[in-house]
């Protein structure tokens, strides 16, 4: 991907936006694709890039009992013991508050977790991602706040749409975020079946790149 393209298009976007509303716009991302069948479980994207730059803020919960609570302190913005997933069972407000952030949990919480609250997670793609035995947990804190999810939805269009960041971040940190993006993509579809790439801010009009 061509790196002034690139930053022409990015600049344009947010000049399209610019002064449309009062709130910090996010910044967009659309690949249109070509001869590629959605349909077929293989060809779909579902991938999970940890990009350079966080592209918004985001909570991050823990659930965890033990050492590993312990070690969250201070790393995660809340800690759930395995004692209190029961209060998210029951009560809806709670359930909505934990929607709220990007959630972890330790490997021996995991089965408790799917078993309870499984179906109201999966649903809404927030399942916790497992924190393995001695794993970095401030490293996989920062990698989560850094992570977008780019995959195929509804009726499987030749289309994918990923968050990239904010119009008020430097123009070289969304200019990586997108790169990588791309980059992730290419390494499941080749370049010559994308057929187009826009980027938008929230309220401005989708500017095309030029490939």
């Amino acid at each position: 991907m061509d790196k002034n393209k690139l930053s022409k298009a990015i600049t344009d976007a947010l000049a399209q936006g610019k002064g449309k509303c009062k709130f910090v716009q996010s910044v967009e991302i659309a690949v249109n694709f070509r001869d590629v069948d959605f349909t077929k479980p293989e060809n779909r994207l579902n991938l999970d890039v940890a990009l350079p730059y966080s592209p918004r803020e985001v909570k991050v919960a823990l659930f965890a009992d033990g050492q590993l609570g312990l070690d969250g302190r201070g790393v995660v913005d809340k800690i759930i013991q395995g004692t209190e997933i029961e209060l998210y069972v029951k009560d809806k407000k709670l359930q909505k508050e934990l929607l709220e952030y990007s959630l972890l949990a330790s490997t021996l919480l995991m089965p408790v977790i799917g078993k309870t609250l499984g179906q109201i997670l999966g649903a809404r793609g927030k399942l916790p991602k497992p924190v393995l035995p001695n794993a970095n947990l401030r490293d996989l804190v920062d990698r989560t706040k850094r992570s977008i999810s780019v995959k195929t939805k509804g009726k499987y269009l030749p289309t994918v749409h990923a968050l990239v960041g904010k119009e008020n971040m430097p123009l070289e940190q969304l200019l990586e975020n997108i790169q990588t993006v791309m980059e992730s993509i290419g390494k499941t579809i080749p370049d010559h079946q994308i057929k187009s790439v826009y980027i938008k801010t929230t309220m401005g009009v989708p500017v095309k790149m030029t490939i």
